[in-house]
């Protein structure tokens, strides 16, 4: 695998020249700044000339800074640099912003990079040919059950979201056969989504799981989509699997939708004109108080 930018740069710090390692110092330290700023920003605050910028660049592998900043790019948004999770006290709005985020574009990638394409082909499939499709999921979990639920409602599909043991367990005893269940679960390992995820297969209702890779709710799913992050459990951390979950389901809502394409073109088309509608027809602030 190819070494991301700010690694190479970690590894080549010793061999520099004294002020090219001002500039990799700066570049380390606030690597967003950087990769906003012209070129006679970044000399200014290394205290170096803008041709040893340059040369800085040239000696990463680049031809230049354009180059250099694509690549710098590209390195924020695979890797969470050291102490990313760390949100100190005395840390700034910008450094906490970019720190947040920089974990939150990390586990996208990260989810993406090991999206299986054929099992995404078959779970979408299994979509397109169910009655319905049902949505079950605890906690943060249902909150994100709920988010695919209008969805999937906006192609037309009969869709529900079931965020309570006792609700989901009657809806595995009495839904179709030919509906799907897409049960969502980071952990996997809740017993009572786990109960009656079991009584819906044992009735032959298929399963697709969102999870983490050898979890019980792998083993229970037809098909299983994989969030594979670094979930913290520092009381500030952002819930990295949660938005990685709202991003497979919106992998699958789309592709569900470019499966009847016509048919869910019309759909969202129509929706879109009845909003539409209903704003034109509500009166602005101001007409309110000229009324």
């Amino acid at each position: 695998m190819k070494t991301s930018l700010l690694s190479q740069i970690r590894t080549e710090l010793p061999a520099l020249s004294p002020a090219e390692r001002k500039v990799a110092a700066l570049i380390l330290e606030r690597p967003h700044a950087a990769m906003d700023q012209p070129i006679s920003s970044i000399a200014e605050q290394a205290t170096v000339s803008e041709p040893t910028v340059i040369r800085f660049c040239k000696r990463m592998g680049y031809r230049g800074l354009p180059g250099f900043k694509l690549a710098l790019a590209r390195s924020l948004a695979t890797e969470t640099p050291p102490g990313s999770a760390e949100l100190g006290d005395n840390a700034t709005l910008e450094e906490l912003a970019a720190k947040v985020m920089d974990r939150q574009i990390a586990a996208l990638i990260k989810t993406r990079n090991h999206l299986p394409h054929d099992r995404l082909e078959q779970a979408i499939e299994l979509l397109a040919g169910a009655s319905r499709i049902e949505l079950y999921g605890h906690g943060a979990s249902g909150r994100v059950a709920a988010d695919a639920q209008q969805k999937f409602f906006r192609l037309g599909m009969p869709v529900i979201a079931y965020t309570d043991a006792h609700d989901h367990v009657i809806s595995a005893t009495v839904t179709p056969r030919d509906a799907v269940i897409i049960a969502i679960s980071y952990t996997g390992r809740s017993q009572d989504l786990l109960d009656s995820l079991e009584v819906a297969r044992n009735r032959g209702v298929a399963i697709i799981g969102i999870t983490t890779p050898g979890t019980p709710l792998a083993g229970l799913a037809t098909i299983s989509l994989y969030a594979e992050v670094d979930e913290q459990t520092d009381i500030y951390a952002p819930m990295l699997s949660r938005l990685a979950h709202l991003a497979l389901l919106d992998v699958l809502a789309v592709g569900l939708a470019l499966r009847g394409r016509e048919d869910a073109s019309e759909k969202l088309t129509a929706i879109q004109e009845s909003l539409t509608l209903r704003r034109e027809n509500y009166p602005g602030p101001d007409e309110s108080i000229r009324a």
